[in-house]
């Protein structure tokens, strides 16, 4: 009888070891989730707003912001350009002028 007893507990050994695991991972899990709600979503971002000189209005489009001219300008009204996304556009040492599509070069 006593052999029996045991054949079964250690038999559900497993199936109660891994529960607890299952269990403690979702509490962890959940005290994650609430961290991540409390947390700040934006941190360290100081200038949301672009400034209003760097802000040009293109029909058909809209809002940009950054130096249209340059050739790495995101045409975005959220990002300036891929190098330098925040900015500021005056004085980067990445501007490239943008090269127009009739323009040949000539050699």
């Amino acid at each position: 009888m006593l052999k029996t007893l045991l054949v079964i507990a250690v038999g559900f050994l497993p199936s109660l070891f891994f529960l607890w695991i299952i269990r403690k991972t979702q509490r962890s899990r959940l005290r994650m989730r609430q961290a991540a709600v409390n947390f700040p979503a934006v941190q360290g971002r100081q200038n949301v707003r672009p400034v209003a000189g760097d802000r040009y209005y293109l029909e058909g489009v809209g809002y940009l912001i950054g130096d249209i001219s340059c050739k790495f300008n995101a045409r975005s009204g959220y990002i300036r350009c891929a190098i330098n996304p925040e900015g500021p556009c005056n004085g980067c040492r990445h501007y490239e002028p943008k090269e127009l599509a009739g323009s040949e070069k000539k050699t």
